[in-house]
């Protein structure tokens, strides 16, 4: 109706109002319009203030537009819309960043008008408390019922919104709704059908009473307590804006309910605290609630404290009063880890058993009380899901509040929380990055890769994390893969070599160091094969080779991709993560298999034949990507020997099919036994019985001087010399250096995906140098034009730092907006520069790019990688501070039709082979056929009496030699004839076959 007509039914209806109620309301401050949809407000979205739409995928984001209508509730015009929503859509108002928060604190609620369909469909809206901005907010979330015809104003009180646990932008705030820093508003439409809504005038009305904006608080859901000792909970007082109350509050307690006994196990008690008019917010009270000891041994007992607030908001949940569990043998740290394991698992209920094999996002499970509901096992954060603020102090008070809901449970079994640290400790602001996976194989040193695992493991377990999804243990076969970058290179025998890493991350391989403050469980992952999946053959979304098929000959799956497995059980590896790809074993007669559903790989191969001990824990939702039913997922993947399942948003769903599953007698309790053991085994190892909160005695120690040494030296010893004509390489202090390129000066681009967020992102997001600062670090006189704009004459030498910008599994693979050509920009930098001053150009990626095209227009070539937050120790090598000692990990192609192309292919004729790598060290040994000859009979002896240092040492030198004549001979055109054995050498020398080594270089040499 038009709002004149609204206006005269209003002044009918107050004139009909009580008295009471039309004072009240006169009272009532005036509404407060949000959006009218007259056009004040664009389409546009963060920065600036704006109404913008969202989705799943490209088709599920509604259309929008501002019509017309006679029937207008306010105003002209309303905001309507169509929609086909397959996943979720819908749209949001966010306030412009730029400015202050809006105060909503002074009114009851928000309220707009809906255009009804009566279709009983749910509408979810949802308003922004906190935070920087609308997209890094807290989300409150309720809904409404479309189930009227026309136009009906929707009013919702404030106190209906509660907080939002399947989705937070930043993991949350501090979960209370205080109304002063609002950043808008959103509404997520109902998916399914299409369908087409409109909605005017959105505004806030009423005033807010005392409850909205004084609450009580206690401080924690749980207040454990040992068996005769008084609990003491805590009441707080605290108010929006830190205002006194105007009115009395009052707390009436009493014991009520749960598993422990009154008068037995604990002293009932009850009674009222007041807290008088003019109290000030923070002010507390103190419940104390005395336990008795009976000298039986018992399982954890709860003592609920009920509360009733008059005049204050009450606390969201009751007060949990738990009685430890005392008296058990799996609690005797004395026992050995078998005999608490067996104890335990005898004592649990089989839904207790589904809990330990269930793990959830933590953005799922909000405050944490599915955790004793459901008696969770494990918790985890997905890629850039962080507790605001992202600081080491804030991971841990997490991790401690999670792990004080698994007190509540029976027998206190505590969380095991994971996350993907894939190079440091990724996800936290401020950590040390450490070079991808693939720059750690460039550096051919199996001890430095054991250090960067010692520094993630201390950052790691000083934030409270005990479990890190890592190392990627892939052989990357395909550099169009999206991954590349996590596997240390295309070489099993070099994966293997890596595994050091094990060992800084987990300590000894019998799990003794697990316990300690600087140590976490490590994941072997992704079983088996995931870098061998062939081009075209991935059928998620849009990927193109990512979970994809491994086609390959059971001799090729042995040789290739279940090598570096066996490396890692005897190296002690805690745990294995099955991969998303398919396996297409040729002859067996199955055809491509998911691997998480490969029993013959996981219990066969993995647990059977090479002794695992640990426990599998399933990838992200992988089990949905299975053939049948949800029941089927569940018993298909358990049967197949997936002990944990991470299950983000769906772990209720998953407990109680997987209990269904075993009562049905579809999956054994043999099975759930033994993988709940594993399971438990680990937690015992890894000390969390004895301590389940987060030791943070290490966290000074995050992103030190000292940690970031060991990463600089990795990104130091990563850097492989392609190409150094004239000696460009190192540069001289002395001369004028122009820098140009979008890779010099970003440190987002330097550190790549995995870091901060999934994806990663270009940009300054976290505390480290960029090759330009480390250049400027190091002394050197430096000029910088990102786009080469600025006037080229007068320099000595050109640096030209470009490459890839940021991106994870899937979404990086070739084919799927991606290509391993530089941009349009970096091209015209590299040609520039070249074109008018000798130079070197640096490539920062996750993988090759190809380059031959131009390479005769550069004197110096490095491929970077990614290496992490020290840009200081690039500049090191450029500078001669150190020198180029990097080997390529992977072949370099000289075109894409080239790929796949590896060591070892009986077709090979690379830009650049495998193992290749110049240095600027200083005395490069020389010599000929003679010295090669010489080299080769000391190698074989050395592999003989088992000398490897001696026996590595040689064929270094020999590969120093025929490098050399390589470059003197052939520049940078390698033919077959050379590149062929020269790769098979480093091959060779990392499978302790020196001897052979070096009469494959001499080869080379003689081709060259």
């Amino acid at each position: 109706m038009p709002r004149t007509a609204l206006l005269v039914s209003g002044a009918l209806l107050a004139a009909l109002l009580p008295l009471s109620a039309a004072a009240h309301a006169a009272d009532d401050p005036a509404p407060v319009p949000v959006d009218r949809f007259e056009g004040e407000v664009p389409f546009a979205s963060q920065p600036a203030d704006g109404i913008f739409t969202w989705g799943s995928d490209t088709d599920d984001p509604p259309a929008l537009r501002l019509t017309g209508r006679a029937d207008a509730p306010e105003g002209a015009k309303v905001l309507t819309g169509t929609y086909d929503i397959s996943g979720y859509g819908g749209f949001t108002h966010d306030f412009a960043a730029g400015r202050p928060a809006h105060d909503w604190s002074a009114h009851q609620g928000i309220r707009f008008w809906w255009d009804g369909r009566d279709n009983g469909r749910k509408i979810a809206f949802e308003i922004k408390d906190g935070g920087a901005n609308g997209e890094a907010s807290e989300l409150w979330t309720t809904s409404f019922t479309d189930d009227f015809t026309g136009w009906k104003r929707i009013e919702i009180p404030f106190t209906d919104f509660r907080y939002r646990t399947d989705y937070q932008p930043v993991g949350g705030i501090d979960h209370v709704l205080g109304l002063t820093r609002m950043w808008g508003y959103a509404v997520t439409l109902p998916p399914g059908t299409r369908g087409d809504f409109a909605m005017d005038d959105v505004e806030l009305y009423g005033r807010a009473d005392q409850s909205l904006r004084a609450s009580v608080t206690t401080g924690a859901p749980v207040h454990p307590v040992k068996e005769g000792g008084t609990a003491q909970v805590k009441v707080t007082l605290v108010t929006t804006g830190d205002q006194p109350v105007d009115d009395p509050v009052t707390v009436t307690y009493t014991t009520q309910g749960g598993s422990a006994t009154a008068g037995r196990d604990y002293t009932p008690v009850s009674g009222t605290l007041t807290f008088p008019a003019g109290t000030a917010s923070g002010a507390s009270q103190t419940i104390e609630v005395p336990t008795r000891k009976d000298r039986t041994a018992e399982p954890a007992e709860t003592v609920p404290l009920k509360l009733t607030v008059t005049g204050a908001k009450a606390p969201a949940e009751t007060p949990q009063i738990v009685i430890d569990a005392h008296g058990l043998p799996y609690l005797n740290a004395g026992l050995p880890v078998r005999k608490r394991v067996a104890d335990l698992l005898s004592r649990m209920s089989l839904e207790e058993k589904a809990g330990q094999m269930t793990q959830a996002e933590r953005g799922a499970v909000g405050g944490g009380g599915d955790i004793t509901t459901y008696a969770l096992g494990s918790l985890l954060s997905g890629g850039g899901s962080t507790p605001t603020p992202n600081t080491p102090e804030a991971w841990a008070r997490m991790i401690d509040g999670f792990q004080l809901r698994a007190r509540a449970t029976r027998f206190q079994v505590p969380l095991i929380y994971g996350v993907d640290a894939v190079h440091g400790h990724n996800n936290l602001t401020g950590a040390t990055i450490m070079p991808h996976n693939t720059g750690i194989g460039a550096t051919r040193d199996p001890q430095l890769a054991e250090e960067t695992g010692e520094v993630t493991a201390a950052e790691v377990r000083a934030t409270g994390i005990p479990w890190d999804f890592a190392p990627c243990l892939c052989v990357s076969r395909d550099e169009r893969w999206g991954r590349a970058y996590e596997s240390f290179g295309e070489d099993p025998a070099l994966v293997q070599s890596m595994e050091t890493i094990i060992q800084g991350l987990q300590g000894r391989a019998d799990g003794r160091d697990l316990s300690r403050n600087d140590k976490v469980l490590a994941t072997a992952k992704h079983f088996a094969g995931d870098g061998g999946t062939a081009y075209g053959s991935s059928t998620t979304g849009t990927y193109t080779i990512d979970q994809g098929v491994t086609t390959v000959t059971r001799q090729q799956l042995e040789d290739i991709h279940l090598a570096p497995y066996r490396t890692a059980v005897e190296r002690g590896i805690g745990t294995v993560m099955p991969s998303y790809s398919s396996l297409d074993i040729t002859g067996d007669g199955r055809g491509p298999v998911r691997m998480h559903a490969r029993g013959d790989m996981i219990n066969g191969v993995l647990k059977d034949r090479m002794g695992f001990d640990g426990f599998v824990i399933s990838d992200w939702n992988a089990i949905d990507q299975l053939p049948g039913d949800y029941a089927a997922h569940v018993r298909t993947a358990v049967n197949a020997g997936v002990d944990m399942m991470m299950v983000p948003y769906g772990y209720k769903d998953f407990s109680s099919t997987l209990v269904d599953e075993v009562k049905a007698g579809r999956i054994s309790e043999r099975r759930i036994d033994d993988a709940v053991s594993r399971i438990l085994t680990q937690k015992f190892r890894l000390g969390l019985f004895e301590h389940p909160y987060a030791d943070t005695s290490g966290a000074a120690a995050i992103g030190s001087p000292a940690h970031r040494a060991v990463a600089r030296r990795a990104a130091a010893e990563s850097q492989v010399l392609l190409k150094n004509s004239g000696n460009v390489l190192p540069l001289k202090k002395s001369e004028k250096v122009y820098v140009a390129g979008s890779n010099a000066d970003d440190l987002g681009n330097q550190t790549g995906g995995w870091t901060l967020t999934w994806q990663g992102a270009s940009g300054t997001h976290t505390r480290g140098t960029t090759i330009l600062q480390g250049m400027r670090e190091a002394g050197g006189d430096v000029t910088y034009s990102r786009d080469a704009s600025a006037p080229l004459a007068g320099y000595d030498v050109g640096v030209v730092v470009v490459g890839e910008t940021p991106y994870a599994e899937g979404v990086g693979d070739v084919g799927n907006g991606r290509s391993l050509q530089l941009s349009a920009a970096d091209q015209a930098a590299v040609d520039k520069v070249c074109a008018a001053m000798k130079c070197a150009v640096l490539i920062v990626s996750g993988r090759p790019q190809l380059i031959g095209d131009r390479l005769g227009t550069i004197d110096a070539l490095v491929a970077s990688w990614l290496p992490g937050t020290e840009g200081e120790g690039v500049a090191d090598v450029l500078y001669g501070r150190r020198p180029f000692t990097g080997q390529l990990p992977v072949t370099w192609p000289k075109s894409e039709a080239q790929l796949p192309i590896n060591v070892g292919d009986a077709s090979y004729d690379p830009q650049f082979p495998y193992g290749w790598g110049l240095t600027t060290l200083t005395g490069v040994p020389r010599g000929g056929t003679a010295t090669l000859k010489a080299l080769a009979a000391a190698a074989t002896a050395a592999e003989r009496t088992g000398a490897d240092g001696v026996g590595r040492a040689l064929v270094t030198k020999a590969r120093l030699i025929v490098q050399n004549r390589v470059r003197e001979r052939l520049g940078e055109r390698l033919t077959p004839a050379v590149a062929k054995p020269f790769a098979d050498a480093d091959h060779l020398l990392l499978t302790g076959r020196y001897g052979t080594a070096v009469q494959k270089l001499t080869a080379a040499y003689r081709a060259a």
